[in-house]
């Protein structure tokens, strides 16, 4: 199963769309985001794309009871807080916002760990569990939209960069 993976959204809706729209064109239907989406409309490009979302909160999302009311609207979004355990095809996730909050042990009781908030594409491994950060979707902070989609069977991450004529026509 390969999934989208977001992070730090935080509302540049053109970048979120074009790498949804780049998700979608390689087949991807479920993305996991970790957090800073900030607005509820930031799922406008997702909700647009009929792709599912599972998410966590993270220190920038300044309406959450709006995220949770756009989330409950039946299109198949769920926002939690961070940092949220699950199962995901057969292999158990922890998405996290800021992975500082996370013990060692239960980064070490999962296969993958999605986590944001330093805004930096990141890929290592602790043991047998993949860490992840996919960088910042928005590209606020260091100019550059960026995500990544995630085989879970092999771990396999390609990441995904746009540059400005991508994303700012």
């Amino acid at each position: 199963m390969r999934v989208g993976i977001l992070a730090d959204s935080h509302d540049r809706v053109p970048a979120i769309a074009e790498l949804v729209r780049r998700m979608a064109a390689a087949g991807i239907s479920t993305i996991l985001h970790a957090g800073d989406y900030c607005s509820p409309f930031a799922l406008a490009p997702i909700a647009d794309a009929h792709m599912s979302l599972a998410g966590v909160f993270g220190r920038n999302d300044g309406d959450p009871q709006g995220l949770l009311a756009r989330a409950q609207t039946g299109f198949g979004v769920e926002i939690f807080e961070s940092p949220h355990s699950f199962e995901i095809g057969g292999h158990q996730v922890l998405l996290v916002h800021d992975i500082a909050e996370v013990q060692a042990r239960s980064l070490e009781s999962h296969g993958v760990v999605i986590h944001g908030f330093t805004h930096r594409q990141e890929m290592k491994t602790r043991g047998d569990t993949l860490l992840l950060n996919p960088g910042e979707s928005c590209g606020w902070v260091y100019g550059t939209p960026q995500a990544a989609i995630l085989d879970l069977q092999t771990k396999n991450v390609e990441f995904l960069t746009l540059d400005a004529s991508e994303w700012t026509r």
